[in-house]
Parts: structure tokens; sequence; C-alpha cells
């Protein structure tokens, strides 16, 4: 058991690694997007077969998270399972490819960057077709200052979710219980929204999606402020706004890492935001010290680089030190 924990601990560290160098593939096979069918898959079934009542979209909804979850850990187990039986280093290397997949450090930083680059080369709306690959609002109705307030929160809150999450349940669990998670923070993305389509049918995806998020963000945190630290940020501005601002969001978890964000940078995040045409009253992240820019981008690029490397070595080393002492 030790010596599978230990090739379990080099596939996060390879996964990271190869992350670091390839980015996220960008493929319709990516076992992300094959759980996004699955979910709309199921999602198309599971309302034919139950009544669209309250009582039946809470049902369908429970259904539904509990044979996504299911299958995503279930059908990784089952490979690595097999893997591992038939040769150890061949386990080793399927479980640090399933890992890879599950890393979003380089495509984050690609992808802001790119939002910048358009907004320089380009113009404001270059900016807002760019933003508009990593963001799920309206981004149309943005200004210049607008699209580089969403880029920034982006990478701020997908570090939680994007990087430090899976990061932390590779660790524990492997790639089985990286994909389980995963499997909860797509169902979420797709299904945990409060319009009327989605109200009670993805009201247990976005519940779940809480839970399994709890501590992560809140520790996601932590690093990124000793990341702000590293780079040269504010990381004493940093905490304060963290400690002030980490609830001013619907979501127990987003404003966790926003707020650091925003501390680090010295500028005002979050607010009211249009998705599917429909304006949402937020309240403000941060103190409006000055008028963000488009270097804010690049710096918390840096920021959450150096807490992602920080928090891969941290926790590394903490769960090699306890394989330590159980070997």
């Amino acid at each position: 058991m030790w010596k599978y924990a230990a090739g379990s601990l080099l596939a996060v560290v390879l996964g990271f690694l190869a992350d670091a160098v390839f980015g996220d593939p960008q493929t319709a096979f990516h076992p992300i997007c094959l759980i996004g069918d699955l979910i709309a898959w199921l999602e198309k079934r599971i309302r034919k077969w139950l009544p669209g009542t309250k009582g039946g979209e809470l049902v369908g909804g429970g259904i539904l998270a509990l044979l996504v979850v299911a299958l995503s850990a279930g059908i990784p187990a089952l490979l690595l399972c097999g893997a591992y039986r038939l040769n150890f280093w061949l386990g080793v290397t399927l479980e640090a490819v399933m890992c890879f997949f599950l890393f979003a450090v380089k495509t984050l930083c690609r992808e802001s960057a790119n939002v910048a680059r358009a907004l320089r080369g380009e113009g404001l709306a270059a900016g807002q077709r760019a933003v508009a690959r990593i963001v799920g609002r309206d981004t149309q109705v943005l200004d210049e200052s607008g699209v580089i307030r969403a880029a920034v929160e982006t990478v701020a809150e997908n570090f939680s979710d994007g990087v430090f999450a899976p990061m932390l349940y590779m660790l524990l669990g492997g790639g089985v219980l990286g994909f389980a998670y995963k499997s909860v923070n797509t169902m979420d993305s797709m299904v945990g929204y409060k319009n009327d389509r989605y109200l009670y049918f993805g009201r247990i995806a976005a519940r779940l999606d809480d839970v399994v998020n709890y501590i992560p963000a809140r520790l996601a945190a932590l690093f990124l402020i000793l990341g702000a630290y590293l780079t040269g940020l504010d990381g004493k501005k940093a905490w304060k706004i963290w400690r002030r601002d980490r609830r001013n969001h619907a979501s127990p978890n987003s404003a966790q890492t926003e707020a650091v964000a925003a501390g680090a940078l010295h500028v005002r995040l979050a607010g009211d935001a249009w998705y599917f045409g429909k304006l949402h009253r937020k309240p403000f992240i941060g103190d409006d010290l000055r008028p963000i820019e488009t270097d804010d981008i690049a710096r918390v690029n840096r920021m959450m680089t150096a807490a992602s490397v920080l928090s891969l070595a941290v926790l590394g080393t903490v769960k090699a030190a306890v394989l330590a002492l159980l070997a």
C-alpha cells in the first residue's frame, strides 16, 4: 500500500510538471469534456424520466450527482487498478497523465495573458472576446476595466478550484479522488445556477461543490497570500482584505481567493455583473485604491504560479513525511 501511495505522489508531481510545460490540452476527448458530455447526456434522460415538479427536479439532480461522481471516479479507479496490477511504472505513468489533465496553471496564465494581449493590440472588442473564453458572465457589456477585472477574478478564483483543490484531493486520494472532485466542480459549472431551469435540479450539485471546496478554498487563500509575498506584492494588505471581504459573495468559497488578489493588487474586484442578459447585484471586494490596469493580469498570474509551486512543495513534503513514518 505504501508503494502505491508513493507512486501516486510521484504521479501528482509529474502531472504538475507536465502541465507547466504543455498546458491543458485543447481536445474534445479531454476527460473533463467527457464528464461534461456525460452530465449533459444524463440530464436529458433524467428529465424525461422524472416529473418537472420541485420534488422531481430535486430527486433528479440527486441522481445526476450520484451517477456522475460514481462514474467519474469509478472508471479511473478500474483503469489504475488494472495498470498497477500489470506493472507499477505503468500505473504511475497512467496516473501522472490523469493528474496532468486535472491541473490548469499554465492554461490560466495563457488564457488570461491573451486577454491583456488582445486589449493592448486590438482593443476592447478583442478583449471582450478573449475574456469570454474564461468567464461565464456577459462580456459584451464590459468596459476595459471590467474586462481586466474579470480576468483577474478568474485567475484568483480558479487558483482554488482549478489548481489547489485538485492538487489537495489528488495528494489525498490520487487520480481517482481528483476526478471525483472535478466531476463535482464541472457539474456545478453546468447545472449549479439559480435560474428557472436549474434552481432545483442543480441545487444538490451546487451544495456538493460548496462542501468539497470549503476547506480547499480557505487553504488556497492562505497559500495565495504567501504567493503575494513571494512575488513582491502586498501580502499584508492581502491578509487584511481576505479577513474583511472573504464572505462578500453568495458562494461561501468564491470570495476567498478573490479577496486575497484584491488586497495584494490594491484594487477593487467583483461588484454587479450580467449573466444571460440579467443583472446580478454583488458586493465589492477590496478597496478602490487605484485603477485596475492590464499589468495586473500578469501580476496575479505570477502570484498564482508562485502559490501553486509553494502548495505542491509544502503539501507534497507533508505527504512524503507521512509515508516515511508509515513505512
